[in-house]
């Protein structure tokens, strides 16, 4: 699929990007209050999860791609608390999470080409996938992405062997770049295993990319998030 996908071609011609800041500009700008400064200090604890790599088999694998410019392989503002959310819903002990990192950098001008990602992510994240079914057999894989991280598991989902995909028991997206030319879902993919989230006033998911404050709202989501991986999952295993 993806030798069809000219990765040079550049998405402005098509997909009406707009950057209205960086989001170092927005915290100087919409500097965050001291409650929500405290969460976010809480949270940069979980930036990354390496359960998979470091050779942790559980009954449950969260597979989850950062947004562009996110620190860690887990980033801050979905990542962590969705890890530590399933947790609570399912078990701690009956849980792993693991971040994509590998070549996939989160830079912000792979949004620029036609997938809203490049190739070296997109493999990335199909080989942490791939990883976790063969190194965990048993273990049942559920997924999510945000902001570009969420093109990138989209096309992984796309690329892994059927087997594969057979294996991914639900998915969430956040801020999902490619919501309008998926038509909010991912290809091949059944569609009641699929959620996207996008917050009020991101228009990220409407195929324009304002870079605002509603973008970096989906912590709000993971509870909600958390709760439709696990049903989607056997936990009388």
């Amino acid at each position: 699929m993806l030798d069809s996908i000219s990765y040079g071609h550049n998405r402005m011609a098509h997909f009406k990007w707009l950057l209205v800041g960086a989001f170092a500009t927005l915290a100087v700008a919409n500097p965050l209050p001291a409650p929500e400064a405290n969460q976010l200090e809480t949270r940069q604890t979980g930036i990354n999860a390496n359960d998979i790599m470091g050779g942790t088999c559980k009954d449950f694998t969260l597979i989850f791609v950062r947004g562009s410019w996110e620190v860690g392989n887990m980033g801050l503002v979905i990542g962590p608390p969705l890890c530590s959310t399933l947790k609570e819903q399912i078990s701690p002990n009956r849980v792993a999470c693991q971040g994509v990192d590998g070549m996939y950098s989160a830079d912000f001008p792979q949004n620029f080409l036609s997938p809203n990602t490049d190739a070296k992510s997109i493999a990335s994240a199909a080989t942490m996938l791939e990883l976790a079914t063969t190194k965990c057999p048993k273990t049942q894989v559920v997924a999510g992405g945000y902001s570009q991280g969420s093109a990138v598991i989209d096309y992984a989902i796309q690329e892994v062997k059927h087997e594969v995909r057979n294996k991914i028991k639900g998915v969430v997206l956040f801020g999902y770049t490619r919501n309008i030319q998926d038509r909010g879902g991912i290809p091949g993919y059944p569609q009641d295993r699929t959620k996207v989230y996008c917050a009020p006033g991101d228009v990220v998911c409407d195929d324009i990319l304002v870079v605002t404050p509603p973008h970096e709202t989906y912590g709000l989501y993971a509870k909600d998030a958390a709760e439709f991986l696990a049903s989607k999952v056997n936990q009388s295993n």
